[in-house]
């Protein structure tokens, strides 16, 4: 718990994780923003980011200055910075992959995201893959499990979910992203209206431990569901930079939505 934060209340049960933190992480998805917004969103919240994705492969097309500084700036506040998996899956269509990675390593990315939400890889083949990239060097390897096209992540069924995850982390992967895309909705642990489904998000965590799974939640309903289930140490990913903020004041109980559960009683 942030040291100014402490000095106004305390929790009840549950102490708030600090960084540099093994749980209770928050993943930001920087979709292109500018040197500025990066600033800002340093400035005003660094204490709360434990990873930047920057997603939908918009760092490729992008001035390659831009991208250095902006890995600098989040490397120098604590922040580790990884590629979002699509542009690892386009790699892996277009025959790049090797490539693919010295680019990751050359421009400075610290940790790397391995998804197959669009390519069909083996389990193996993806088990091989996570070695290869720990190998080289990556802090830390987060995969993420799901499909991207609702139709087919309809059809993965959840005893194969919870395979490939046991798979990946016995690979070697640090955590395990659960899919459901910027929206939230309609895909993985969230219906059509974006609420939680409850059964999904229990079957995994019977099998697998919460601290080793983040959960794609970019709605604030889907973020109070999981609080309140799991902890103000939850594991949160797709987080939008200016929600950080707001995040973590539901961590903490300062809003109605988690107060009763998390501040203790005066």
């Amino acid at each position: 718990m942030n040291k100014h934060t402490n000095q106004l209340f305390k929790l009840s049960d549950v102490e708030r994780t600090e960084k540099p933190r093994s749980h209770g992480i928050t993943v930001i998805i920087d979709t292109g923003q500018g040197i500025n917004a990066t600033q800002d969103i340093i400035d005003t919240a660094s204490d709360y980011i434990d990873y930047c994705k920057l997603g939908w492969a918009t760092w490729l097309i992008q001035p390659k200055n831009l991208i250095k500084k902006k890995i600098k700036l989040f490397h120098d506040n604590n922040i580790l910075t990884l590629s979002g998996g699509s542009a690892l899956e386009a790699a892996i269509i277009t025959g790049n992959l090797e490539e693919f990675l010295e680019t990751l390593k050359n421009i400075g990315f610290l940790a790397i995201e391995i998804s197959a939400g669009i390519v069909n890889i083996s389990l193996q083949k993806k088990s091989r893959l996570i070695k290869k990239v720990k190998e080289l060097g990556f802090k830390t390897v987060i995969t993420e499990v799901g499909r991207k096209n609702k139709e087919e992540d309809a059809r993965f069924r959840i005893t194969d979910r919870i395979k490939q995850i046991q798979m990946d982390l016995e690979a070697g992967a640090d955590y395990v992203t659960i899919e459901a895309r910027e929206s939230g909705i309609g895909i993985g642990p969230y219906d059509e209206k974006g609420k939680v489904i409850e059964s999904f998000i229990e079957a995994i965590v019977q099998q697998i431990t919460p601290r080793k799974i983040i959960w794609e939640a970019p709605l604030k309903p889907q973020q109070v569901w999981l609080i309140t289930r799991f902890g103000c140490n939850t594991n949160f990913g797709n987080i939008r930079p200016t929600d950080a903020i707001p995040l973590e004041t539901l961590r903490l109980g300062l809003r109605g939505d988690t107060m009763k559960q998390f501040l203790a009683k005066k």
